[in-house]
């Protein structure tokens, strides 16, 4: 149907068009225009001269920030198949209980981590391994161990990130695939287990063409939000120490709002999006298949 200024249907999507298009495409073409400018926040009367693709190649040939973006992409490499292996086992656990009210209870729970934002997430961990009063020391104390300077040492600050990060998302995995796992049959499922005891088998032959789609969804997701990950690390460890934890979106930070540079800034936080754009369709590519 034709979706005409006098339409109530064009009434009704005019807010969120002009909510995408104020808060994502604008916001995005501007970046993309300042990316082939020079635009120095810290000198305006020099103004914004073209200068073509110079500020992609200097972010090509800039060590840190390729050091920043292995950094993240380690961080993706290691946290997200923990946060995947450990949702999926979740979901299991629920999926194969049989109280409904412990499903709902469970539900409820797993939604308070995903409700806290960024920043309050970066602020717990800061109070959960702190050196003197932490509560990650304390409870290696019963071990022996420590205490650890967790945000002091590069390492264990890395860590610390990674921890905070699956304690936050691994209940969007588990919800996830706990909604995969609802659309199974049940007439199936139960002839399968009659078939075979080993819940391997009825997981990779049986359920897993319902998860794929929920698990390219969590890649996906997930690979995007690890990638421009800020609020957490910003407020945990502002990178630090050194720069253990300086991911590619708080180098980006760094120079565009602490060197004023928005020129090189714009160009990486552009190559920042065509790297999640490539990794999507790569896991749309790879992982997802239409049962």
């Amino acid at each position: 149907m034709r979706l005409l200024p006098r339409s109530p249907a064009f009434w009704f999507l005019f807010p969120a068009i002009f909510a995408l298009a104020v808060i994502g495409i604008y916001p995005l073409l501007v970046a993309l225009y300042n990316s082939f400018h020079q635009y120095q926040l810290a000198n305006p009367e020099a103004g914004t001269p073209f200068v073509g693709f110079d500020n992609y190649v200097a972010t090509l040939t800039d060590p840190s920030f390729w050091d920043a973006l292995g950094r993240t992409v380690l961080f993706l490499c290691l946290t997200l198949p923990i946060e995947v292996a450990l949702g999926l086992f979740a979901a299991l656990l629920l999926h194969r209980t049989g109280l409904a009210w412990m499903r709902s209870l469970a539900r409820v729970s797993l939604v308070i981590p995903m409700a806290t934002t960024y920043a309050v997430v970066g602020l717990i961990g800061r109070l959960v391994f702190n050196r003197q009063f932490g509560v990650a020391n304390y409870l290696l104390s019963f071990l022996g161990i420590g205490p650890l300077d967790w945000l002091g040492d590069p390492t264990l600050a890395f860590v610390a990130v990674m921890i905070m990060d699956v304690w936050q998302w691994t209940p969007f995995c588990a919800l996830i695939f706990l909604a995969g796992l609802s659309m199974v049959p049940k007439e199936a499922e139960e002839a399968a287990r009659l078939e075979t005891p080993r819940w391997t088998m009825v997981l990779w032959h049986l359920q897993r063409p319902f998860l794929l789609p929920g698990l390219t969804a969590i890649m996906i997701l997930r690979s995007a939000d690890m990638l421009k990950m800020f609020d957490a690390v910003f407020t945990m460890t502002r990178g630090g120490p050194g720069a253990a934890t300086e991911f590619v979106s708080v180098y980006i930070q760094r120079i565009g709002f602490r060197l004023f540079d928005q020129g090189m800034a714009s160009a990486q936080a552009i190559l920042l999006l065509v790297l999640t754009i490539v990794l999507s369709r790569l896991y749309i590519r790879f992982v997802y298949r239409e049962a």
